[in-house]
């Protein structure tokens, strides 16, 4: 009992969770004894370039009516398509990913005073390098009507690297777990249960129209750090 008791003081301390007690069996109606364990919780991290951009592009004209607006569109969002396919950038990497048409009011009433169109591009980029030029390209084939709505960076085939973050997260619960047992004066165990975490998706960098944007557009992707987040429960012997 005073081992037990030691094991819960060195948890607290520890930010983990030592767990022992007697659940209820439902059909028997007896207890099954839960033997104690050590459960932890460890992050795995592994830094590297990206070599994927994301980039949505959206053409926005109005118009009188939403013909006129809609074939305004279609010429200038067609134009910006051609420009992204002209720098390499494939088919199956563009996609339509939103359109609207919405009427537009006057300030101080709800009268309609005409129509706007938003078509909304999005293209994946394989060339980091060539991403500003492509930008670019896009600016010049629709005008003012282009707008940057965001641009976000990805490892392509990342397996390798969260592999890489999985192991380093393992270990690190391990080193973890290890300390606590050593502090509660026990001996760790085999694994128990072992789970990843689902991690949360990075945000993308927010659009901006190309007013903001300067004459030759900059684009540096940095590194993007990967992270794998391991629970892991040991047995104490």
């Amino acid at each position: 009992m005073a081992t037990l008791r030691g094991l819960g003081v060195a948890a607290a301390a520890a930010g983990v969770v030592l767990a022992a007690g007697c659940a209820a069996n439902p059909v028997s109606g007896t207890s099954d004894t839960v033997p104690p364990g050590i459960s932890t919780q460890a992050v795995g991290k592994v830094s590297a370039a990206p070599d994927t951009a994301t980039v949505v592009l959206a053409v926005q004209t109005q118009g009188a009516t939403a013909e006129a607006a809609l074939a305004d569109n279609a010429q200038k969002a067609t134009a910006l398509i051609d420009s992204l396919k002209a720098k390499g950038v494939a088919s199956k990497d563009i996609a339509t990913s939103g359109l609207s048409v919405q009427p537009t009011y006057a300030p101080a009433s709800q009268t309609v005073t005409g129509y706007q169109v938003t078509n909304q591009v999005t293209a994946t980029v394989h060339d980091i390098a060539g991403a500003g030029a492509l930008i670019d390209a896009a600016a010049a084939a629709a005008g003012d009507a282009v707008r940057v709505q965001q641009m976000s960076f990805s490892i392509g085939d990342d397996g390798a690297l969260r592999g890489q973050a999985r192991a380093k997260a393992v270990e690190q619960a391990r080193t973890q777990a290890g300390q606590i047992a050593h502090a509660a004066g026990v001996e760790l165990g085999d694994v128990r249960s072992i789970s990843e975490v689902a991690a949360s998706p990075p945000s993308p960098i927010p659009g901006r129209t190309m007013s903001d944007q300067a004459a030759s557009t900059p684009v540096e992707p940095g590194t993007q750090e990967l992270t794998v987040t391991v629970a892991v429960v040991y047995d104490i012997d």
